[in-house]
């Protein structure tokens, strides 16, 4: 199966009102041309370096860059005016880092909070106990704005995947009944090649794909 009958799947499989995200992390930029066009719009990346060299390659393309990894505070600098929508805001130094630089530009850093669902000390995420400290400090920001949700669950079944995503769901719908001032749950970002048919059914509005796009990964030995 080729690229573009991949993407066809995949988009095929699909509402109209969700959002997919090409992880193109490791891939080449003919690759990402590809895709592109297929008409695929959105791109996300682990690593800071990598999202500023494709961004500054493929400036004449109408790409929205997602930064999907975990961000190092000393790296924030970088993608100021270069990132759509950062996916991987997780604690109040990191907070206050994106708020002073993207000040300096004075830019609005759209970012969605993530969340370790599954407690994994492998994992990136603030834990849900700590949300709502963090939600009150982004309240009193004034370029940064929270857009939604991002978890990465645990390795697991289709029954597993499910209560990680229901428990997402659950903490996004009740802070959409909340009020704030730098705080809307737009995006609920959850699901990736192998279960993102089952965080659609539980919620998602952006899934983040690589593989099912891109095909299997050769990794140098």
């Amino acid at each position: 199966m080729d690229l573009s009958e991949r993407i066809k799947i995949i988009t095929g499989s699909i509402p109209a009102d969700v959002n997919l995200v090409a992880v193109s992390k490791t891939r080449s930029i003919e690759e990402i041309l590809k895709v592109y066009e297929a008409d695929i719009r959105d791109f996300g990346e682990n690593k800071v370096q990598e999202l500023i060299e494709k961004h500054d390659n493929l400036m004449d393309k109408n790409i929205r860059w997602h930064l999907i990894g975990h961000l190092q505070r000393n790296k924030v600098k970088y993608i100021v005016d270069k990132v759509h929508l950062i996916h991987s805001l997780d604690s109040v130094r990191l907070l206050e880092e994106i708020e002073k630089q993207f000040s300096l530009k004075n830019k609005i850093a759209k970012v969605l909070i993530q969340i370790n669902i599954g407690r994994e000390e492998s994992k990136s995420g603030i834990l849900e106990e700590d949300l709502i400290n963090l939600i009150n400090e982004v309240e009193k920001c004034s370029y940064v704005k929270v857009k939604g949700l991002m978890t990465i669950i645990p390795k697991g079944d289709e029954e597993s995947s499910r209560i990680y995503f229901k428990k997402m769901k659950s903490i996004y719908e009740d802070l959409k009944t909340k009020s704030y001032n730098n705080v809307k749950m737009t995006y609920l970002s959850m699901g990736m090649t192998n279960d993102y048919k089952v965080a659609i059914e539980e919620g998602a509005n952006i899934i983040r794909v690589g593989e099912g796009i891109f095909g299997k990964r050769i990794y140098d030995i």
